[in-house]
């Protein structure tokens, strides 16, 4: 089946021909492949006299389907909002010159029959459906003069998962069965691109898993995860393969179809959204077609939330489709455990404030040992100055240079000082930092989530400023009671970065400011009890001969 790029495509030659009368010059392309194709079709036999919807409803989605062509013309999640509403994953925005496909268009390799199938009236099976707990079938049927039938089942299984419905596709004429393919339209709705940096936004790109096929035409032995982008496409627009799971999502959402490792050809195709206002800007959006050697019989399309448990539940596979970067290893079980919090709690933005608390106890032991060893480099210090001054005079060249090396490594031995360890720990602690902060920025859970007072959503900026205010402050705290040994000028360019920060955060989602607020109060508890532990700085007084005992040690 050749790809068809619109829902509304040419009429063929044959058809052009079998016109029963001319057409008026002054009609526009558009209306002439219409009015062409009208004039050539048949009289139906199973169809519906006039335009309607059917209404698919259930606890987590409410579905409608137009009865021309047989598609989805939205999809509203239930329990997930915007602007006090629910969400809509099917794109309603599209300018109408644009004549992009609805969800579930069928496509033909005679674009004829993709138009008439676009544009004809089918018999809906039942005027509207109540999912409950048992599998719920929608069937639309078209059948003209001419033996052109067509048949798309749709069909709901609660037990299975409340997003997923599954497609089958039977189209003949005559005789002959017909190979079809199933056009999505532009991306998925529900999330506005944008934001600061901090505020990190996955924006509408194409996703696949499974066994991709190579440029040799051999099926990748390992399968993978793909996200073409618009740059991808335009290199290569159309990849097959057995396939877990492909289709378009954004930063919450998705829509994909799950092939469950079968044969499948997908073609992507970058759509750019004009925007609406005059100073708007642009969106890259993208689409795509299914096309399966065997026909689309009982083929399953995810239509929702990219929530962990939910994606599980429908395909195991399809918990790729979150993006937890590389650290994936650390995000899963620390996604696991902030969902288990708030199963104790019942309130994200404590769950976030627990989940800190328990990170920060298991790293406390390494920050112990950093926050100890530099404030052993920092009670060295004047130890090390005087031994830097008696060689400032020679040149870096001179071989005499190297006898300071030397004295300093002897001092960091005499004192049980690793100047290495200062910032290792650190450095250890870093992947769960950002492991924290990468689940903060994916997690759907957090949308929409209230916390207390003025934050209501933890998946936004504070809208009063107070919190990355505060944070910034701990900042500066944080900073003052950390030993350092940074000359002067370089500690007051460090007392420029809770400032930096602070602008920073200004826009970050809430339950991230949180994160680090606590993160950075627990911190300074933390260097208050390793002070403690360790006691007050020894001040150490260099005395010129103490100088010469380790000069002439290692000399």
């Amino acid at each position: 089946v050749a790809p068809v790029p619109v829902a509304r495509p040419t009429i063929s030659e044959d058809l052009q021909q079998e016109a029963q009368s001319p057409l008026p010059q002054s009609m526009s392309q558009s209306d002439r492949i219409a009015a062409n194709v009208e004039q050539s079709t048949a009289d139906p036999l199973v169809a519906d006299t006039e335009s309607r919807d059917i209404i698919v409803e259930s606890d987590a989605f409410r579905a409608v389907f137009a009865n021309r062509g047989a598609e989805l013309v939205s999809w509203q999640l239930k329990e997930y909002l915007s602007n006090g509403r629910p969400v809509e994953l099917v794109l309603q925005s599209l300018p109408p010159e644009d004549d992009e496909p609805w969800p579930f268009t069928v496509a033909f390799e005679r674009e004829d029959l993709t138009y008439l199938a676009d544009q004809a009236l089918f018999r809906p099976s039942r005027n509207r459906i109540r999912l409950g707990e048992r599998t719920e079938t929608l069937t639309f049927d078209y059948e003209d003069a001419s033996g052109f039938s067509i048949q798309k089942t749709y069909s709901f299984d609660p037990s299975e998962s409340p997003y997923v419905v599954r497609l089958t596709v039977k189209a003949r004429l005559g005789d002959e069965v017909l190979q079809t393919a199933i056009q999505w339209g532009p991306g998925v709705g529900g999330v506005t691109v944008g934001g600061s940096v901090f505020a990190f936004q996955q924006g509408p790109r194409g996703v696949m898993y499974g066994r991709v096929s190579e440029p040799d035409g051999l099926l990748s032995v390992e399968p993978s995860l793909e996200r073409p982008d618009r740059s991808d496409v335009s290199e290569q627009p159309t990849y097959d393969g057995l396939l877990d799971f492909v289709g378009v999502d954004n930063h919450y959402f998705a829509a994909v179809a799950l092939p469950e490792k079968q044969q499948m050809t997908v073609n992507f195709r970058a759509v750019q959204l004009q925007p609406l206002a005059q100073d708007g800007e642009a969106v890259d959006l993208m689409a795509f077609e299914l096309q399966a050697p065997n026909g689309v019989n009982n083929l399953a399309f995810f239509i929702g939330p990219k929530d962990f448990d939910i994606l599980e539940r429908a395909s195991a596979p399809l918990i790729r489709a979150i993006d937890f970067g590389w650290l994936s290893v650390l995000v899963v079980p620390l996604h696991r455990t902030l969902k288990w919090a708030y199963g104790w709690v019942g309130n994200y933005g404590v769950a976030i404030i627990l989940i800190t608390l328990l990170v920060n106890i298991v790293i406390f032991p390494l920050r112990h040992k950093s926050v100890a060893s530099m404030r052993k480099m920092q009670e060295i210090q004047p130890e090390m100055k005087a031994i830097q001054s008696r060689y400032e005079h020679l040149k870096a060249t001179d071989p005499d240079k190297q006898k300071m090396n030397q004295e300093v490594m002897a001092l960091y031995r005499d004192r049980g000082v690793n100047p290495v360890s200062g910032c290792l720990p650190m450095v250890l602690t870093m992947p769960i930092l950002f492991a924290f902060y990468r689940l903060l920025s994916m997690a759907i859970e957090l949308r929409g989530a209230p916390f207390m007072l003025w934050i209501t959503d933890l998946s936004v900026h504070d809208p009063l400023y107070v919190t990355p205010i505060i944070m910034g402050v701990t900042m500066v705290v944080q900073q003052r009671l950390t030993p350092s040994q940074a000359d002067p000028m370089q500690q007051k360019i460090m007392m420029f970065m809770p400032i930096m920060f602070t602008f920073m955060f200004l826009w970050a989602p809430s339950g991230l400011v949180i994160y680090w607020l606590t993160s950075n109060l627990l911190g300074i508890g933390q260097q208050l009890v390793t002070y403690r532990i360790i006691g007050p700085p020894k001040i150490r007084t260099v005395q010129q001969s103490s100088e010469r005992r380790v000069k002439a040690k290692k000399i």
